[in-house]
């Protein structure tokens, strides 16, 4: 499967770089997944759409202010960390720059004491792939409380415009911190709105997947089942795998917020099998493009993705690749907003 045929032209000022000041005031494309028939409206019209005894399945993680400039000790140049994953005993995975200058040894400094003395200190331990880092970190305190301070909210790349209000690039319902982006389908809800949903019979289960910059990197191959994904962290508790449980016995649909609630549910899916879901946690790369079968997800709330990335293929695999295609047209054509702070889609 050629990774060109998911390739569109996208004008660059649909790009969205700032958040709406309200959550809700998006505007949503509806997409049925059997006619390939479109509508288009707001967000709140996600309501009429959803029936009692839906279930919408929100991944809570949070984002941490993984984005940590400093300078390096020996020479006093800029260098920068994004940090990725936790690793264990103060070690992280963290994408370096300027990577070329930030070779295993290297030593990081960030923030000030006041009398000189740098705040915390970051060791390259070693190199690996597209400017990633095996990080070893030195400091006094309580590592969360540093990040908080010295750290900034890492906003993808195509993102030019500071964000001054980091929550922001929160979801009202974040509570698991870990993730290096936010579940950004997720952004659009506000407790209000989501408690309207609850009123009506939809019922709100939780899972965290910790977001890592994988997902959005370009791919790097000719063809999809050449591509690798690298793995996330995921968790799910009694209570939430309890309720998923009575959905699927019930049939009720189970509509996924977002493709990181979507992989996490069909990493369940492929973990316990037709069996009942427990309380468990791990790691996935699981990979989803067309011809996957979907196993628990039968609806998708999502935001417009990059060309060519794994996330237009994930949705191309639940709606069919020509009609995203065209769904996506008709969303350039009436130049709806992409990316994190853009407009939503749901597939049903």
């Amino acid at each position: 499967m050629n990774v060109e045929w998911f390739d569109f032209d996208l004008p660059e000022e649909l790009i969205a770089q700032t958040p709406l000041q309200d959550r809700t005031a998006s505007r949503l494309l509806m997409l049925s997944k059997e006619s390939g028939n479109t509508e288009h409206g707001g967000f709140t019209d996600l309501e009429a759409k959803l029936q009692a005894g839906d279930v919408l399945v929100l991944n809570n993680t949070r984002v941490i202010p993984a984005r940590l400039l400093g300078i390096k000790k020996d020479t006093g140049a800029k260098a920068e960390l994004l940090l990725l994953k936790q690793l264990g005993d103060d070690r992280w995975e963290a994408l370096a720059k300027p990577g070329k200058k930030l070779k295993a040894g290297a030593v990081i400094v960030f923030g000030d004491d006041g009398n000189g003395t740098p705040l915390m200190e970051a060791e390259v331990l070693s190199e690996g792939d597209m400017g990633a880092r095996i990080i070893q970190f030195r400091y006094e305190g309580i590592f969360q409380e540093l990040l908080d301070r010295l750290g900034e909210m890492p906003l993808p790349p195509y993102i030019k415009e500071r964000l001054d209000e980091r929550e922001r690039y929160q979801t009202v319902y974040s509570r698991h911190e870990g993730s290096a982006a936010a579940p950004t389908a997720g952004l659009h809800f506000t407790e209000d709105f989501l408690r309207k949903l609850e009123d009506k019979g939809v019922r709100l289960v939780y899972v965290t997947l910790h977001v890592g910059l994988g997902t959005f990197r370009p791919m790097s191959v000719d063809t999809v089942e050449e591509h690798e994904m690298h793995s996330e962290y995921y968790e799910l508790d009694e209570t939430n795998a309890e309720l998923l449980n009575e959905a699927r016995s019930n049939g009720r649909r189970i509509v996924a917020v977002g493709t990181t609630s979507a992989r996490t549910l069909e990493t369940l899916a492929g973990r316990f099998g037709d069996g009942a879901l427990q309380a468990c946690s791990g790691w996935t790369s699981i990979f989803i493009y067309p011809g996957y079968s979907f196993k628990l997800v039968n609806a998708l709330l999502t935001n417009f993705h990059l060309p060519k990335s794994t996330l237009v293929m994930l949705v191309s695999a639940l709606a069919g690749r020509d009609a995203i295609m065209k769904a996506y047209g008709e969303a350039i054509e009436r130049r709806y907003r992409f990316f994190s702070f853009g407009d939503a889609m749901f597939i049903y």
